[in-house]
């Protein structure tokens, strides 16, 4: 039932005959006041506003739903804002109906290790970005054991990610197995998630040396054979073995091998903190359908074939894979491309965070999913994951009280990927050229438009 009308009209009513309610579809009118969705009524409440274009009735093809969270995103500035910075990826967020970002604390320089490297972030943030952005900081060996993983988290960042095999860049380090159960029992201490790149260092230096790689890296089907699923299987037992040694929290980030889930299953089945995560890439492509020097697919662990792909779509739909999440990790079309087609050269990471929203709905409609399935996957989950879902205004769901966090999609109305025109900095992406449904007529953060003259958007803590 909706609220009594104040005396205060509202900034912001949206109505449509299909909103996403508290989870469940429902003609309505959502009215705004400060940020906050402040009532919920009949599609023809009388709701007054402050002025006469903030009263909107969303047309027949537009269903309204909360704003997407996506909470594995690489923005990199400070120090590599050519690849990607907070001004472009917010923009292409919002043009994607996400409207909260976490951003990792690499590949930016200084990486988010340290309280004085969230400040940077956090000033480089504020001023540009036209989308809520929160932060999550680093564990390397450096500032095992310093009490800087602690001042993070007094700082707000929402955990702590853990690279268990190079990654790919000198100044974010990865931690051994020893340094894995270290870093969980430190933040075990003060209920710190972690959140893991699971790949095993010792399984991939095996693949490298049973493989005669093809002269150039350029076939497609040996860079898979140098990352096989045993890779992923065996750094995710270390997460289990150490959650179970610590009782701590982890996250297993963009899952791209079906042969994990077992582990998966039964982890979470014995009553281990752990949750999971997989990425639009890995249940939009598949191995056989990219070909040899198509680097823009290049990633970490490696896109597979298309089997794995719909066993990764049914993990989903079983509960076994908690949420999804872009791994938007763009780089210049120069380091992309490296090599003419070098998989072994080619900067690996997909940018994606425009389309990821859509790029899922797409799948998940083939198959038969419904709409608020994907909203679960890409909203309500991925706000609960870092805290989002339980604090005042919070996120991932249309209620009252909650965030004024909404988009008008209109799900039916099919589009083809340009990557010339998408937001983010460097036009490469995997997505080019994809036909994908669902088109974003409009997203609003804390109830304001995301338009050319956007304010600046809030800089989230954790709790």
């Amino acid at each position: 039932m909706p609220e009594p009308l104040a005396s205060a009209p509202f900034d912001l009513v949206l109505r449509a005959e299909r909103v996403l309610v508290d989870g469940a579809w429902r003609a309505a009118a959502v009215a705004v006041r400060d940020g906050v969705v402040a009532a919920i009524g009949p599609v023809d409440a009388p709701f007054a506003t402050t002025g006469v274009d903030d009263d909107r009735l969303l047309p027949p093809d537009q269903v309204l739903l909360p704003g997407m969270v996506d909470t594995h995103v690489h923005v990199n500035e400070p120090g590599r804002t050519e690849w990607e910075g907070f001004a472009s990826a917010t923009r292409a967020a919002a043009a994607g109906g996400v409207t909260t970002i976490v951003d990792m604390p690499l590949n930016s320089i200084p990486p988010t290790v340290t309280v004085e490297a969230l400040d940077l972030k956090r000033a480089a943030a504020a001023a540009q970005s036209v989308v809520d952005v929160g932060f999550w900081g680093g564990v390397i060996p450096s500032n095992l054991g310093t009490g800087d993983l602690r001042a993070l988290h007094e700082a707000g960042v929402f955990g702590f990610k853990a690279f268990l095999s190079p990654s790919g860049v000198d100044e974010f380090p990865h931690l051994s197995t020893a340094q894995l159960f270290e870093a969980l029992r430190e933040l075990t201490a003060f209920d710190g998630l972690l959140i893991v790149h699971a790949e095993d260092p010792g399984q991939l230096d095996a693949a490298a040396a049973s493989l005669e790689i093809t002269a150039g890296g350029a076939v497609y089907d040996d860079f898979v054979r140098s990352r096989p699923e045993a890779v992923e299987q065996t750094a995710i037992d270390h997460v289990i073995e150490a959650l179970r040694e610590t009782g701590g929290r982890a996250h297993v980030l963009h899952l791209s091998s079906a042969s994990a889930l077992p582990a998966i299953r039964a982890a979470k089945a014995e009553g281990l903190r752990l949750t999971v995560e997989t990425c639009p890439h890995y249940l939009t492509f598949d191995a056989g359908s990219i070909g040899d020097g198509e680097t823009q697919y290049k990633c970490c662990p490696p896109i597979r074939d298309e089997q794995n792909r719909e066993l990764l779509w049914e993990a989903l739909v079983d509960g076994t894979i908690d949420i999804v999440a872009s791994d938007h990790s763009p780089s210049t079309a120069a380091l992309k491309f490296a090599g003419d087609g070098s998989f072994d050269l080619a900067w690996g990471g997909i940018a994606g965070l425009e389309v990821s929203f859509r790029a899922v709905w797409t799948g998940a409609r083939a198959r038969g999913i419904a709409l608020e399935t994907v909203v679960g996957w890409m909203s309500s989950g991925t706000a609960a994951l870092v805290g989002l879902s339980a604090v005042a205004a919070s996120k991932g769901s249309i209620t009252v009280g909650g965030a004024a966090d909404l988009v008008a999609f209109a799900p039916e109305t099919p589009f083809t990927v340009d990557a010339s025109a998408l937001r983010h900095r460097n036009p490469v992406s995997a997505f080019d050229g994809a036909s994908l449904m669902g088109a974003v007529a409009g997203t609003w953060v804390a109830g304001a438009i995301v338009d050319s003259d956007a304010p600046p958007a809030r800089l989230l803590r954790r709790g």
